[in-house]
């Protein structure tokens, strides 16, 4: 089976992990454009060159994209950009136009823009800095009670609007494209959702137009692999969640808009998987879910740590670590490592937003055809040892200390798995939130 790639941009999480994940199957032929050619933190993706890279391609069954990497340049850009309407559509039309050329299957996914409630510009317009919280405050009234009162100065309302208009007309013309029969799936995301918002507004009209709207972000392109793969195959694996903590699946994820537990179901349906009993399960899906808050260890939200004990199944299973949002639960972590490895296990993940964990976690699993133990290995070196604990030691970006810092969690990861690799760690993006891992 012939895969193309178009990630959201060059972070680690969205560039590399696919690779590695597509690399546990022998049967796949995976192919991504040069790393150059993506987005990082303050450039845009190079358009022109992605367009031109899928023209060239040989011959290949399906692609996987992130439309906003050719509408905008990226997920980021799709905030920032000040391209009009007219020019975005050109764009995208020349990127229709290539690909319906190749008679590929396309499964697809599109932004719907967020509103994050901060007052940081990183990844935002530069007057996000002062006046974020007030756009926040401003959408979210405006959705519950139509108020409109608000000292945003008037420019900056009136450009944040527009921005958002282009975007929501620029995600109803690829409705009209789904209508036509162009995708084999499409999907909006919603990312950092509230109850209410201009996003969420928006998220409703387009479920109304025929759209399939789905919570998350980073995860979804991984989502739609594991379903192009099932599609592919004609398969629909079995998929049975346990969640370590049942009576307290109902609570609402930090940066999400839904229960944890139809974050877990949505996560199965959309990689073209099938929620199943224990009995006829091809594999289990292991939840450690938080108790009354989500935790995030950077931001200093503390939550009750998994305290009961932990007893490895005789079936195939996975873990979705969910207890703290941006890593892992450390006291979980050591109670896998004390149990041991076994031959059933395959995969773990703590990676971010509970819906960034499940959607790489289950397509880890639908693309194992080899042992995954590499990727248990990136996964527990990044999800715990550096977002749960190195992370907090560090300052800044130092690749240098980071190594250093990481040794001794790097020997309990090696003796749990019974191998060792050569590391390197490194910050593409040059901030903490993401360190890349490579093993030899």
């Amino acid at each position: 089976m012939n895969i193309a790639f178009i990630p959201i941009d060059n972070r680690p999480v969205c560039y590399t992990l696919p690779v590695q994940i597509a690399n546990l199957n022998p049967d796949i032929k995976f192919f991504i454009p040069p790393r150059k050619y993506l987005g990082d933190l303050k450039r845009n993706s190079d358009f022109d060159a992605i367009i031109e890279w899928i023209r060239n391609l040989e011959k290949t069954d399906v692609i996987v994209m992130c439309l906003d990497t050719i509408a905008y340049g990226g997920l980021i850009p799709s905030r920032r950009s000040e391209d009009s309407f007219e020019t975005v559509k050109k764009r995208i039309i020349r990127l229709k136009e290539v690909i319906e050329k190749k008679s590929i299957k396309v499964y697809a996914f599109s932004s719907i823009m967020r509103i994050s409630n901060n007052n940081v510009n990183e990844e935002e317009k530069e007057y996000w800095n002062k006046w974020g919280k007030k756009i926040f405050q401003y959408s979210y009234n405006f959705h519950k009670c139509n108020a409109q009162n608000s000292d945003i100065p008037q420019e900056i309302l009136k450009d944040y609007l527009l921005t958002r208009k282009r975007n929501f007309e620029i995600n109803k013309i690829y409705l009209g494209w789904q209508k036509e029969g162009f995708f084999e799936t499409l999907v909006f995301s919603k990312d950092d959702c509230a109850q209410y918002g201009f996003n969420v507004i928006e998220a409703e009209e387009l479920k109304k137009l025929g759209g399939f709207v789905k919570t998350g972000a980073d995860e979804i392109p991984m989502s739609l692999l594991s379903r192009a793969v099932n599609d592919e195959y004609k398969k629909q694996l079995k998929v049975c969640p346990i969640f370590l903590a049942p009576e307290y699946k109902d609570l609402i994820s930090n940066y999400e808009d839904i229960s944890i537990e139809k974050s877990v179901y949505g996560q199965i349906e959309l990689a073209g998987c099938k929620v199943s009993s224990f009995e006829d399960a091809d594999i289990l899906l292991y939840i450690n879910n938080f108790e009354k808050q989500q935790g995030e260890i950077v931001m200093k939200i503390p939550t009750k740590p998994y305290s009961s004990e932990w007893k490895k199944p005789d079936k195939p299973y996975i873990i979705a670590d969910v207890r703290y949002a941006n890593g892992a639960d450390n006291q979980f972590v050591e109670k896998i490592f004390e149990s041991g490895l076994d031959k059933n296990f395959f995969g773990y993940s703590g990676w971010n937003t509970s819906a960034n964990t499940l959607g790489s976690l289950i397509c880890q699993y639908v693309l194992s055809k080899t042992s995954p133990i590499s990727l248990i290995a990136v996964r527990l070196l990044d999800d715990w040892a550096y977002q749960a604990n190195v992370r907090q030691m560090l300052d800044k970006p130092d690749d240098v200390l980071c190594k250093e810092l990481m040794k001794p969690y790097e020997e309990k990861v090696f003796k749990f798995l019974g191998k060792r690799f050569e590391t390197k760690y490194s910050f593409p993006w040059d901030r903490l939130f993401e360190v890349e891992i490579e093993l030899s």
